[in-house]
């Protein structure tokens, strides 16, 4: 074993018992680079986080240029930043016109918990709904409103919490005037990009506003131009109260994101004041890092190119062990029949140089989330290698 996976062994905590253990020297474009000097194809971002690749000059230049003026001066909403203000405000520019205040978080699970603070104190009330299956961060309150194996072992999360389906019209109902707030994946991720059947996201903003609920979309994985257009709710043509952005926000940096209409999210700044505070949040490196992705993704039109490319994926996997392909833009699901085989494409996969993954809640599907950058010519060969691989493990039981 490396002096570096000693190390890495002793003394990082570790979430699996069998991690990857890539040991990466540097990432460049859609690449990864281990000490060895091979090289990967990031095919899953590193979960959605680098939209636009891996060290893009813009990002680099933007850090050095923020890094040189100031890092941290004091606890968020005390100090004006001229960054995290500028990138608030391009954000906002970019989304309806309800939506124009922007609370900056470190991450996306504390998106969620400020968001989930934020419709309790509005609407006084305590019920909480979330969707089976649903993924929303591993914090306390996220974990509550989330509903997968991963809460086994860490019983007594928030009281007044229940699931219901997603795309069931039916259990709309559940919502009533005793909720607080509605949080749901507009795509759900991690049950293996399930999409909202048609009218169902609609349907749910009604049942809320009959209910005087709040509604909140998490997009912490769909958002940032991960599925074509820069959140994916503005596609289905349904506004949120309160929209979660996070992953791709920072451009591979850490930031995340609660915003939301100015009258509900004013409830935090007073009765009492300081009702929701961070150290960290809005840190003004990683705006700038953010504020330089969206201008990429903008300037380069990186959506706009993403129709031709999607239809690569959709299109060239062919081998007939695929039960289903499911997904939109870059955000994709392959459904083989095991977790067992699933898991065999994925380690064969990486000895190819192609990195992929599976799901949290649907083990026996791949994960397929290219950075926007990523060329045909370099998805048509990734995808080739996929097939090739899917069709040696079948093959080859």
């Amino acid at each position: 074993m490396s002096h570096l996976r000693n190390l890495f062994f002793l003394h990082q905590a570790q979430t699996s018992p069998a991690p990857f253990i890539i040991e990466v020297e540097r990432a460049e474009g859609v690449f990864i680079y281990d000490k060895t000097g091979k090289k990967y194809l990031d095919l899953i971002s590193g979960i959605s986080v680098s939209n636009v690749g891996h060290g893009a000059p813009e990002i680099i230049k933007a850090i050095q240029t923020q890094a040189a003026k100031h890092l941290h001066t004091m606890v968020y909403g005390e100090h004006v930043h001229e960054t995290p203000a500028l990138f608030a405000q391009k954000i906002v520019a970019q989304l309806n016109n309800d939506l124009q205040v922007v609370y900056f978080v470190n991450s996306g699970a504390e998106a969620v918990e400020g968001a989930l603070k934020v419709a309790k104190k509005y609407t006084g009330r305590t019920e909480l709904i979330g969707f089976k299956n649903a993924y929303h961060g591993s914090t306390h309150g996220a974990l509550s409103v989330t509903d997968s194996w991963i809460k086994d072992g860490y019983e007594g999360l928030l009281p007044n919490v229940k699931h219901i389906h997603f795309n069931h019209f039916a259990d709309l109902a559940e919502i009533t005037a005793k909720t607080a707030a509605v949080i749901v994946e507009p795509i759900q991720g991690e049950a293996g990009i399930r999409l909202p059947e048609k009218g169902f996201l609609q349907a749910l903003r009604n049942r809320c506003n009959e209910t005087g609920t709040i509604l909140i979309f998490d997009e912490i994985q769909t958002g940032f131009g991960r599925t074509g257009s820069l959140y994916v709710h503005q596609q289905f043509g349904v506004v949120p109260d309160i929209l979660l952005s996070a992953k791709g926000l920072g451009g591979g940096m850490p930031i995340g994101a609660f915003i939301g209409k100015r009258e509900i999210m004013s409830v935090i700044t007073q009765n009492p004041i300081l009702g929701h505070i961070t150290t960290f949040g809005g840190h003004p490196v990683c705006c700038a890092a953010g504020m330089a992705a969206l201008d990429k993704i903008l300037n380069e039109k990186l959506l706009e190119q993403m129709p031709a490319k999607a239809a690569i994926i959709q299109n060239s996997l062919t081998y007939s062990a695929i039960q289903e392909i499911r997904g939109m833009g870059f955000m994709w699901a392959i459904e083989l029949d095991t977790f067992e085989n699933t898991l065999a494409v994925v380690e064969k996969a990486m000895q190819r140089g192609v990195m992929t993954d599976w799901f949290l809640n649907c083990s026996n599907a791949l994960r397929i989330a290219p950075p926007l950058t990523i060329s045909e010519d370099e998805l048509t060969w990734a995808m080739s290698v996929l097939n090739e691989t899917i069709a040696w493990v079948y093959e080859n039981k």
